[in-house]
């Protein structure tokens, strides 16, 4: 079964994402170079009110001292190159690995499931999300990496002069208010700009997905204006993100001035009293600029705050569960029998299949029907391991589908849609593609069966066109589907509404050929025509998500209520 891994926390998600080995390297050098430009800004400072007294007493040691300053000025200029490079690092192999890891979780899951997030939204969530919580690793080393300076100045000023130092830490219990209500109006803004983002995205990709509808019904202002409706919420939130952001700089630009103002004062008090000497006067202003550099935290604290508010986005994707596997293999040479007990399924307290029992023998071919919303594709993608009932079992040749291990269930499961997806730089590659790859001969052999071979190859390149450069009708299209089905059947084929779109006699065609060419394996027909429930073996007659019948489609069609499962045929071409 699957590892349990926890709920996906926003913490747990960037946490592991930082110990990723290809993220940890960079993070280290980030916090190494970081240190080390703190370091030589702490250095500088004393080493410069060094050279400056010795220079005023004229010793022999300035060029010395004078030759350190400039090394260590060398040193910071290289380190800060060094971070800039180790940053940009970090966060792109921290996106990528988030990208990847979250894109794994979601294929995981039901598909069912998985469809509850609109396309723009994923998509939103999978691109600038992922970007703004892979940042999460190198901002939280240079945010710890910008305290050593602050801290290390404060405490260079406690040992040059503790009057200096008690100046400066007056200010700190402000600095820190600021500090608290920049994260609290920050983590409400951006969590609020990121969804409307979100709905933005999604919006526009319906539109998209949508332009023939939104063409042929002349509602392009209508839907344009839909489309840009959370337009102005968007810049609300944007605004409101950056006064946040923009009130706490201007407060902390103007405190921490101040307090440098009044560190500088007292050292002056303490040069007029011979308390101190002008090279201190100078070290202690510099270490005082140094100590003021905490307000830079501000902007790595915002970072982090995006970071974890676009985490919780994408844990959002992560909690949907994954489909069950195991480790069992299959029977080998096993007949394709599928035996469904009590199988109920719900989704949000709605019930879409209850107490389903059923026995399709191995080779034999079972149609299932019923009005929309019976439950037929339900059904479908509970045979096929596309979908964990919510009770019941369902064994393909005696073994529970979730014990099966992954790759062996989706090598004897074969499936077609009604729209299927073709993914490959060409046709050839996406008819092959699946848990098995399908050799060239296979591929050939299984459009011929799905009536495709033909129209393909009238094609400029054949089988090596790009999906997206064939012009293809939608039952080409299903008829590619099925070929791909064809390529990869094993001992369970599932035709979930796959010829829709094709007229009788190809659709005829096509079922002689699956039942001479593709094999004896078992067949799980969800079908609307007549003539389909007519040359299955037998028929499964749904009703409101239960069985109302199974027999041949002749015993059943005594019966007036399944007559009119078919009052309005849908015969005829596409």
């Amino acid at each position: 079964m699957q590892p349990d891994t926890g709920k996906p926390t926003p913490h747990r998600l960037l946490l592991t994402a930082a110990r990723h080995p290809r993220t940890l390297t960079p993070t280290t050098t980030l916090l190494l170079t970081s240190t080390l430009s703190a370091a030589s800004a702490l250095t500088l400072p004393a080493a410069v009110g060094r050279t400056l007294d010795l220079l005023l007493a004229r010793d022999a040691a300035a060029p010395r001292w004078l030759a350190l300053c400039a090394l260590l000025v060398a040193v910071g200029v290289l380190a800060e190159a060094a971070e800039a490079l180790c940053s940009g690092t970090a966060q792109a192999r921290a996106t990528a690995w988030l990208r990847h890891h979250t894109l794994t979780g979601l294929l995981a899951a039901a598909p069912r499931d998985a469809a509850r997030f609109p396309p723009g939204d994923t998509a939103t969530r999978l691109s600038a999300n992922a970007t703004e919580a892979g940042a999460a690793p190198g901002a939280a080393a240079a945010l710890a990496a910008s305290l050593i300076a602050p801290v290390g100045g404060l405490t260079a000023l406690a040992l040059i002069d503790p009057w200096c130092a008690l100046a400066f830490a007056a200010g700190l219990p402000l600095l820190l208010l600021l500090l608290r209500a920049f994260a609290a109006g920050s983590s409400d803004s951006v969590a609020r700009y990121q969804r409307v983002q979100a709905t933005l995205a999604a919006r526009l990709a319906e539109a998209l997905t949508g332009a023939r509808s939104i063409a042929a019904g002349g509602t392009l202002a209508r839907d344009r204006a839909r489309v840009l409706a959370p337009l102005p919420e968007l810049g609300v939130q944007g605004r409101r993100m950056w006064q946040v952001h923009g009130r706490a700089v201007a407060r902390s630009n103007i405190l921490l001035p101040l307090l440098i103002t009044a560190v500088t004062a007292v050292a002056g008090l303490g040069v007029v009293s011979g308390r101190l000497t002008v090279g201190e006067l100078l070290a202690i202003s510099r270490y005082a600029a140094l100590a003021a550099g905490i307000g830079a935290v501000a902007t790595f604290l915002g970072t982090l705050i995006r970071s974890r508010t676009a985490a919780a986005r994408l844990c959002a994707l992560l909690a949907l569960p994954a489909l069950p596997s195991g480790t069992r293999p299959l029977p080998p040479d096993g007949p394709g029998t599928l035996e469904l007990h009590e199988v109920g399924v719900a989704q949000d307290d709605t019930p879409l299949l209850t107490g389903v029992t059923l026995t399709l023998p191995g080779g034999t071919t079972t149609a299932v029907v019923g009005r929309s919303g019976s439950g037929k594709s339900t059904l479908a993608a509970v045979a096929g391991g596309l979908c964990a009932p919510t009770s019941g079992t369902v064994r393909l040749d005696g073994v529970p589908l979730p014990d099966v291990e992954r790759h062996d269930l989706r090598r004897a499961i074969g499936y077609a849609f009604e729209r299927p997806a073709l993914f490959g730089e060409t046709l050839g590659e996406a008819l092959a593609s699946g848990a098995r790859r399908a050799t060239p001969t296979e591929v050939r052999a299984a459009a011929r069966a799905a009536g495709a071979d033909d129209f393909v190859r009238l094609l400029p390149d054949g089988y090596d066109t790009p999906p997206a450069a064939a012009p293809l009708s939608g039952g080409e299209h299903q008829r590619l589907g099925l070929a791909r089905a064809f390529a990869h059947a094993g001992r369970l084929l599932v035709l979930d509404d796959a010829t829709s779109s094709l007229d009788t006699a190809t659709e005829r065609r096509i079922e002689e050929a699956l039942s001479r060419d593709v094999g004896p394996a078992t067949r799980l027909v969800v079908a609307h025509r007549l003539s389909s429930a007519a040359r299955a073996d037998r028929v499964v007659w749904l009703e409101a998500g239960r069985v109302r019948g199974v027999g041949p489609h002749e015993d059943l069609w005594a019966q007036p209520a399944y007559r009119r499962v078919f009052a309005v045929d849908t015969e005829g071409p596409a």
